[in-house]
C-alpha cells in the first residue's frame, strides 16, 4: 500500500487532482476534513477552550471555527498553539484510517492536505504515513483568476495565497509535480501519467 501526500497552493487544483485520483481507484483521505472533525472531540474541545477561552464556543457549546480562526490568526504564535492541540489528534485519525485500510490494502492511498509543507501531519511514527509527495501547481495569476471566479475578493485571494508556503517551498519537498495550468482534459492526462509512476 503506497501512501502519498498531496498538496498545492490555494486555487492550484489540489482537490480536483484528488478527485481524479479517487475516480481511478485511489483511496483519498481528506486531512483537512479530519482537522474539522477533531474539533468535535471532547478532549480536543476542552484543550482548545483551555487555551483560547470560551469565546471560541458557539451557543451550543461547540467550537465556532470562524471565532477560533480569528483567535489563531490574530497574534503571532497562536496558530502554533492551536496546531499543538489539533495536529496530534489529526495524526491519530490518519493512523486509524491506515489501520483500517491495511486489512484490505488498496494500491494507493492519498493524504490530501493543505498544510503538508508547513507541518509534520501525516508523517506517522509507525511508518505508515506518506512516503512520497505530489504537488499540484499553477501560476499565481491562474490561481488568482480561479479564486476570484469562485467569488473571493481579489485582495482576500492575494492575502490567502501569500500566507501559504511558496511554490519553491513545495517544489523542495516534491517527488512529483502536476502542472494544472490548462483545461480538465489536460489535467486528467497528467493525472494518468502520475498514477502510472505512483503504482509502477
Amino acid at each position: 500500500m503506497k501512501v502519498v501526500g498531496l498538496c498545492g497552493g490555494i486555487g492550484a487544483g489540489k482537490s480536483t487532482v484528488a478527485g481524479l485520483l479517487a475516480e481511478r481507484g485511489a483511496v483519498v483521505v481528506d486531512v483537512d476534513a479530519l482537522g474539522r472533525s477533531v474539533l468535535t472531540h471532547d478532549e480536543v474541545r476542552r484543550a482548545v477552550v483551555s487555551e483560547f477561552g470560551d469565546g471560541v464556543l458557539d451557543a451550543e457549546g461547540e467550537i465556532d471555527r470562524a471565532a477560533l480562526a480569528h483567535e489563531a490568526f490574530c497574534c503571532e504564535g497562536r496558530l502554533t498553539d492551536l496546531e499543538a492541540i489539533s495536529h496530534p489528534a489529526i495524526d491519530r485519525e490518519i493512523a486509524r484510517c491506515m489501520e483500517a485500510l491495511s486489512e484490505d490494502p488498496p494500491d494507493l492511498v492519498v493524504l490530501d492536505m493543505a498544510v503538508l509543507v508547513e507541518s509534520d501531519l501525516g508523517k506517522l511514527a509507525d511508518g505508515r504515513g506518506y512516503t512520497e509527495v505530489v504537488v499540484v501547481e499553477a501560476g499565481a495569476e491562474v490561481r488568482l483568476e480561479r479564486l476570484v471566479a469562485r467569488g473571493m475578493a481579489v485582495d482576500d485571494a492575494r492575502s490567502r495565497m501569500a500566507a501559504q508556503a511558496t511554490d519553491a517551498d513545495r517544489r523542495a519537498v516534491a517527488d512529483h509535480v502536476v502542472v494544472n495550468d490548462s483545461d480538465e482534459a489536460a489535467l486528467a492526462q497528467r493525472v494518468d501519467e502520475l498514477l502510472r509512476l505512483l503504482v509502477a
